[in-house]
């Protein structure tokens, strides 16, 4: 699709779709690769990871952040012969290849020599920059043809929306994943100064989230729950970004309303453990009130009654305990949408258990487990066999690390000055007609929306 006479956009994945984010500007016949995400859900089912467009133009891809569904196919473009640079930014450079060596476990189950082989490969192609700089970007007679700036996102640590200048000195923006407004960890996002065209994702595009402290609320009741009537919280989070909100949290209402240290916190999850460590070290990029916390003292994502889950064999001791004595207890496991991980494991055991607690607090794809069990069915199928879901199943949207409908219009109208088209990606059909509709309805301006 033109965009202006010398520039086009094609989408090689999450145009109508959450997942499988990969879209490819063309400036003047060179192209930068924005995100090459994998397909998850019911996407997977109908798309090929192989890499089906030509690479002959493209120059350089660019990473908004690190989740899988905008990293996922890197091995698979490296296959198709890629070579060019990588840019992102610093955070997102450290966990990129931690999510790939883990993607490549689950997904192909290749050895760890042989994941070591494809990450360093990738690694290497890496270029991180700093937000709010701008980097020149070279053809193949290496003379440079367009400029790209990351502003932070607030979705996951390091997450970026990309300003790209074209030749004209307009400026095309891709928003990435965009985070929700006052979430304590991570900054919330700013709009751009200038944005002439922007593509922006529409997971959310028709809801609104439940606010910080009715979150943290709910998350209260569930917990007081659980430590009056025995069994265990399942929360299914993904490594990066909602396992650490959500140690935010709990660790807040453990030290405010004084809860049972015999309410153990368990993060079992390898790569959990991983990312937290990264959110540690780049501490420098978290919100004012996080940085608060930590100089009075305070362990927002490492405190006492958090227990760390290393071994299989310790997950399936501790798994076999929950089921048969009922005891309470938080476990935060991969994967979010219960499509593989050791989360499945504890799903398995404990849904047939009244006093179990499932707390989904991300998107949960068409298709996958998660959705499954989210939308209220009687029983579930999990290793081929049918399991009874007689645990209490909630849905707390404002654990999302996504902009809700408010978030999204908010940034619209920050840079509404400059625009002249809107093109909605990253979300299904509804969201986006519904946003749709709320934009051109308050806006009222001569803007173009796709």
């Amino acid at each position: 699709m033109k965009i202006t006479d010398n520039v086009s956009i094609y989408h090689h994945g999450g145009k109508n779709t959450v997942t499988g984010s990969c879209h490819e500007l063309n400036i003047e016949g060179n192209s930068i690769l924005i995100d090459c995400g994998l397909f998850q859900g019911g996407d997977a089912k109908s798309k090929s990871l192989d890499i089906d467009f030509s690479l002959a133009a493209v120059r350089a891809l660019v990473l908004t952040h690190a989740h899988i569904d905008h990293i996922g196919r890197l091995p698979w473009l490296f296959a198709a012969g890629f070579r060019e640079p990588i840019y992102c930014t610093h955070a997102t450079a450290h966990l990129v290849p931690l999510m790939l060596e883990d993607g490549l476990a689950l997904q192909l189950g290749l050895t760890k020599s042989q994941r070591a082989h494809i990450v360093q490969l990738i690694g290497r192609k890496l270029k991180p920059v700093g937000y709010n700089e701008w980097v020149p970007v070279k053809n193949a007679k290496q003379r440079y043809f367009t400029h790209i700036r990351f502003q932070p996102a607030g979705h996951i640590l390091g997450s970026a929306y990309v300003e790209v200048k074209l030749p004209n000195k307009e400026i095309v923006v891709f928003s990435g994943d965009l985070g929700p407004s006052h979430t304590p960890l991570l900054p919330d996002p700013k709009p751009p100064k200038r944005a002439d065209y922007l593509f922006l994702e529409s997971t959310y595009g028709d809801k609104s989230h439940d606010s910080v402290e009715m979150r943290s609320k709910r998350l209260l009741d569930i917990i007081q729950r659980s430590l009056k009537n025995g069994g265990a919280i399942l929360i299914p989070a993904f490594s990066v970004g909602r396992t650490q909100e959500l140690l935010f949290d709990i660790e807040t209402l453990l030290s405010q309303h004084q809860l049972s240290e015999r309410l153990p916190i368990i993060v079992d999850s390898p790569l959990a453990v991983k990312v937290t460590n990264a959110y540690r070290r780049y501490r420098k990029l978290w919100s004012r009130e996080a940085k608060a916390k930590v100089l009075r003292g305070q362990r927002p994502l490492s405190f006492d009654q958090c227990i760390v889950v290393e071994s299989h064999r310790e997950h399936a001791r501790l798994v076999n305990r929950l089921a048969t004595t009922g005891e309470p207890a938080i476990v935060i496991a991969a994967s979010g949408m219960c499509q593989g991980g050791r989360i499945v494991n504890y799903l398995k055991a404990l849904l047939p258990d009244d006093r179990t607690d499932v707390v989904f607090c991300g998107y949960q794809a068409g298709g996958t487990l998660g959705r499954d069990i989210q939308s209220g069915r009687s029983s579930v199928v999990i290793d081929d066999d049918l399991v009874d879901v007689k645990a209490s199943v909630h849905s707390m949207s404002g654990y999302s690390a996504h902009a809700d409908q408010n978030d999204l219009f908010s940034f619209v109208t920050g840079c509404v000055g400059s625009l002249k088209q809107i093109h909605l990606i990253h979300g299904e059909a509804n969201s986006m007609e519904e946003l749709t509709a709320m934009l051109g309805e308050a806006l009222k301006a001569n803007l173009d929306i796709y």
